[in-house]
């Protein structure tokens, strides 16, 4: 079985008591589709050359092939240039130094967006449908380029190659979405009570936007608000992780060399990276007509209420606990490769990774055991090797609040099925962890960690699940796992999930582009990427004309 996610797939093998150990051995064998090549030999090399640069290395040479150094600028606005601290970009795979970043300073991000501002005015002027060939011109940048990219996640955030791949395809995804998009939002067209009159909608770009991503999808979060704010007649001003400065550089060389490929301002898509000063300027600065961020619950909060204090527009993509329920009808062959994905992609780091699994009572132990099972035969290591499932947590932090939140599981009575190991390697490496025995309103179950955690529950019914699945103060993205069809549509309904992403008999991470992507309640209620997300990035103008002699007045009013 693969899971697929975008045009990539990520290969899932079906868990029983019986097979297990020869299925993983065959799976083994033909993990990935991308041709066979020297990827684990890359960061095998990397443990025995101290603290050299890896772009350095001539392992590492496709770094340069995406216009990678090993001195950067982190800032674009037209040119390149960095007045700011400079910091290094580690691999998450070894600890080792891949390459220095220059980043922007106070000052640099104040010229991007007096030049941002000023390139709008050309960027607005050019027709919709033209802005659109623009973006399918990046998407098709991207294409060219999407290897070694997915090669730069793996290496800088630490995800698996398959889907640093899929990252890629999805930004890609976007950017064909958007050209479409570009020959189709538009306002209507409503009755008029008055004679001789029209009364419709007219929309128009916000003006600049201002995109604050994070180290878990560098790439395709920002390509989510840029292309479609791109075909919307917006221009950028892009801040990206501090911690992944070397996927966001390559990607704005990308965009800028085809913007200024077509006569326009490279200031139309900007960069800064750097720090919290960055981002807060980003929040407080009455130019950035909407601001999106995507982080932490807390971290968005604050950048809430900073815009708000101006009366600005914000677009919040926070965090979530989320939740696959399980009933007793369930298509069990189906739940556990789901499961095991949710779980353990992107080392748990996803904002849509499952962190509680809420199981019927009847088919609990089962349950618990094929996953169980399946966490024990999921191969840990280096994400550029092509038999890993699963690479390393993405800094020292991270392992530091595996650790700790693995004391408030014991603290808290739970017991530790599966996991709960910090590898003793180089890099950043955990074990996929499963949890049980807590109540499902235990402090350490309620709260988000950021880590490969999960909590599983026994549960008696799909009322009490769904109780158990809103309590928490997220609500991203859920899942049911039923045949039951009146099940489904409770599920789905106004008593159902309180997530802004409700799905069934599928995992809760792996979203499609097509649809909005976002949560309620403490994920912030933004979306994104699909659907009529395009409405953030635009503002809405009712307009009433008369083209009749007469001024009649709404209402019936005479004056």
């Amino acid at each position: 079985m693969t899971i697929s996610q975008g045009n990539c797939e990520f290969p899932i093998f079906h868990f029983s008591n019986q097979n297990n150990m020869a299925m993983l051995r065959a799976f083994s064998k033909k993990l990935f589709t991308f041709p066979k090549s020297n990827l684990g030999f890359l960061s095998k090399c990397a443990y025995s050359n101290g603290g050299n640069l890896l772009i350095d290395e001539p392992e590492f040479s496709w770094l340069k092939e995406l216009g990678l150094k090993a001195e950067n600028d982190g800032v674009y606005n037209g040119s390149w240039k960095g007045n700011g601290e400079t910091v290094t970009s580690y691999s998450p795979i070894n600890g080792r130094p891949i390459a220095h970043v220059k980043q922007g300073s106070l000052a640099d991000y104040e010229e991007s967006v007096s030049l941002a501002k000023e390139a709008w005015k050309a960027w607005a002027a050019v027709p919709g449908p033209h802005r659109g060939e623009i973006v399918r011109q990046i998407g098709e940048e991207l294409r060219a380029h999407k290897e070694n990219l997915g090669k730069l996640l793996s290496l800088e955030n630490g995800k698996i190659y398959v889907e640093g791949l899929g990252e890629i395809q999805e930004y890609i995804d976007i950017c064909d979405y958007a050209v479409g998009l570009s020959r189709m939002f538009g306002g209507r067209v409503f009755p008029s009570e008055r004679p001789g009159h029209v009364l419709m909608e007219q929309w128009n770009p916000v003006g600049l936007v201002g995109v604050i991503t994070a180290f878990n999808f560098p790439a395709a979060v920002y390509g989510w608000n840029s292309a479609i704010s791109l075909v919307c007649g917006d221009v950028n001003v892009w801040k990206g992780a501090p911690t992944t400065p070397l996927i966001t550089i390559a990607i704005a060389k990308i965009v800028s060399k085809i913007i200024t490929q077509n006569d326009l301002p490279g200031a139309i898509s900007s960069l800064v990276q750097g720090g919290t000063e960055i981002g807060q300027a980003m929040a407080a600065d009455k130019n950035v007509d909407l601001l999106s961020f995507t982080g932490s619950t807390p971290v968005g909060r604050e950048v809430g209420v900073e815009v708000q204090k101006r009366f600005g527009r914000d677009l919040l993509e926070l965090g979530g606990n989320n939740a696959i329920i399980v009933m007793d009808d369930a298509d069990l062959d189906l739940v556990v490769p789901a499961v095991v994905f949710a779980c353990i992609g992107t080392a748990g780091q996803r904002c849509t990774t499952t962190r509680r699994l809420i199981l019927h009572e009847k088919i609990y132990d089962e349950v618990l055991e094929r996953i169980s099972n399946a966490y024990k035969q999921v191969k840990i290591g280096d994400p550029l090797d092509q038999s890993v499932l699963c690479g390393p947590v993405h800094s020292e932090n991270a392992v530091k609040l595996f650790e700790t939140t693995l004391k408030d599981v014991n603290v808290s009575g739970g017991k530790l099925t599966v996991g709960g190991n910090v590898l003793d390697m180089p890099g950043y490496y955990v074990e996929p962890t499963i949890v049980t025995g807590l109540a499902h309103d235990s402090d350490v179950v309620l709260k988000e960690t950021f880590a490969p955690i999960l909590y599983v529950l026994k549960t008696k019914n799909l009322e009490e699940a769904v109780q158990w699945n809103n309590e928490v103060d997220q609500g991203l993205t859920s899942s049911v796992f039923t045949k039951d069809v009146g099940k489904i549509f409770q599920w789905l309904g106004p008593f159902g999930s309180d997530c802004g992403i409700v799905n069934v008999n599928i995992p809760t991470n792996g979203a499609e582009i097509g649809g909005a992507f976002g949560g309620e309640k403490a994920t912030g209620g933004g979306r994104e990427s699909g659907s009529d997300a395009w409405k953030n990035y635009m503002r809405r103008s009712t307009c009433t004309v008369n083209y009749s002699d007469d001024l009649p007045l709404a209402q019936g009013i005479e004056f």
